[in-house]
């Protein structure tokens, strides 16, 4: 899809910067509530990740091992909701959420980059559960869909909303297949190289993680947007429309 189609189906705000798993610190623990009201109170966008429960259920976490972000081990999708809920704490003491409860808390005051996080080739159902989780939402201009796997991201097809392909250093073969999404979200070191750079002339690019403002400088000329962390919005936001 060319660069003005995908941006006019798309949040203005999502042209601002993304916060990366909300806009944490010291205090908000990644990928939790206090993080994403944090967002929501800067009036910033952000990104979460998605798993899938043993028994069926969407919540919100960047690794599948729960041992970083709580300090007890425990793999996600080994796990039913309940198991989670009871035994498991964020670092700032806060629950693991559900994808619904961040619904429930956004209620789409700002857009939402959701990542599709995949474990053991769950494709399928983990996109299944999140089309009919995103069923009732009720502008699709507020949401992008990411993943590494681009398996997930067809499954996702006809959803109405921007899906960006994840592409990294360490993964660079998928970036064959950018024509079967709309668009792409690239690791910053890729917007060296002169195949992206043609790329994003013609179609909307962002770029992941960016977390100094010397990185920042490098990687505009070459993206719309960007994913980052331990910045200010403003910063961001400033750097962006320079």
């Amino acid at each position: 899809m060319n660069k003005t189609k995908c941006l006019s189906r798309l949040n203005p705000l999502f042209l601002d910067g993304i916060a990366h798993r909300g806009l944490h610190d010291d205090s908000r623990t990644e990928n939790g509530l206090n993080a994403f009201q944090n967002a929501i109170d800067h009036h910033v966008a952000f990104e979460l990740d998605v798993h899938l429960t043993k028994d069926g259920v969407l919540v919100v976490c960047h690794d599948s091992e729960l041992q970083r972000v709580t300090g007890k081990e425990g793999i996600i999708e080994h796990l039913t909701l309940n198991e989670i809920k009871s035994n498991y704490r964020l670092l700032d003491g806060e629950e693991i959420p559900t994808f619904q409860e961040v619904l429930n808390l956004t209620k789409e005051q700002v857009p939402m980059v959701i990542e599709l996080k995949v474990y053991e080739k769950n494709y399928a159902p983990l996109a299944k559960r999140l089309k009919e989780e995103l069923s009732e939402i009720q502008e699709k201009k507020n949401y992008l869909l990411i993943s590494f796997d681009p398996r997930a991201l067809w499954k996702m097809k006809g959803t109405g909303i921007i899906r960006q392909l994840l592409v990294s250093t360490s993964s660079e073969w998928t970036y064959c297949f950018r024509h079967t999404v709309e668009s792409l979200d690239l690791e910053d070191k890729m917007t060296k190289e002169k195949r992206v750079q043609r790329y994003q002339k013609k179609h909307l690019v962002n770029v992941w993680t960016i977390e100094t403002e010397e990185q920042l400088k490098q990687v505009t000329p070459y993206c719309d947007t960007v994913t980052f962390q331990y910045l200010a919005p403003d910063t961001v936001k400033k750097a962006l429309h320079s």
